[in-house]
């Protein structure tokens, strides 16, 4: 019987506050419907069942090590690149390694800080609302970006983080401010109904993901910034 409560407790996971008005206009939603026309209710409660299952809170076994970058998000990893980052995060104006993961309306969209360290900053920026796979979505789309002070080794190590909005994600959320102490896979913010988390890593730091990649926010690690050891290589099977 306990094996049996446990694999209930796992499958049936909490689901995250930010979803409860969500929730809560599709009951309404699917009784006005069901009352009036049957069939219609049985479309918004399946539609209330996937906003449920969207705004899901799972626990993560978070990995701890000198050195790791895990990912922030839910998602597939869809660009590594080395570019300029966003002007906004008052990062060096030299190139930084960006690793982003793109999250379909299926992924868990609470998204997690991938190292542990001090809020520096967090930056606001209007914009539209492209598709978040594009690279242009990192300049153009709207977005909120943070800086995360990290220690590594005897320095302090500067990061960008930052949330992008996409074709259908019209509300990015976080519940932190400069100056805030966070412990790598805390929570941090989410962003609603599909969208993409860019990561900025100094130039040097050791990608530890492939392209298409699926990565699990707070679990997956994404770099290694001490960028010790060969580089990763990786085949689709």
């Amino acid at each position: 019987m306990t094996d049996l409560f446990e694999t209930i407790r796992r499958v049936l996971v909490p689901i995250h506050k930010e979803g409860y008005p969500f929730i809560a206009i599709g009951i309404v939603l699917t009784v006005l419907a069901g009352t009036f026309v049957q069939f219609l209710g049985w479309i918004f409660l399946l539609l209330t069942l996937w906003v449920c299952y969207f705004f899901r809170d799972p626990e993560r076994i978070v990995p701890v090590g000198e050195g790791l970058v895990v990912s922030p998000a839910d998602g597939r990893v869809n660009l590594i690149s080395t570019v300029l980052p966003p002007s906004e995060l008052d990062l060096p104006s030299e190139p930084m390694l960006r690793i982003s993961v793109f999250m379909n309306v299926f992924d868990c969209h609470v998204n997690r800080v991938p190292v542990t360290g001090r809020i520096d900053q967090v930056h606001y920026t209007p914009g539209l609302f492209l598709n978040a796979e594009l690279d242009k979505a990192s300049e153009d789309n709207e977005r909120n970006g943070l800086v995360i002070e990290t220690r590594q080794g005897a320095e302090t190590v500067r990061i960008g983080v930052v949330q992008i909005a996409g074709l259908v994600a019209r509300r990015i959320v976080d519940w932190i401010k400069p100056g805030d102490d966070l412990v790598v896979g805390d929570r941090f913010g989410l962003i609603r109904f599909g969208s993409r988390v860019d990561v900025y890593l100094p130039a040097g730091t050791r990608v530890m993901v492939g392209l298409g990649q699926k990565a699990v926010a707070g679990e997956t690690v994404l770099a290694d910034l001490r960028g010790a050891g060969p580089v990763r290589q990786f085949r689709r099977v």
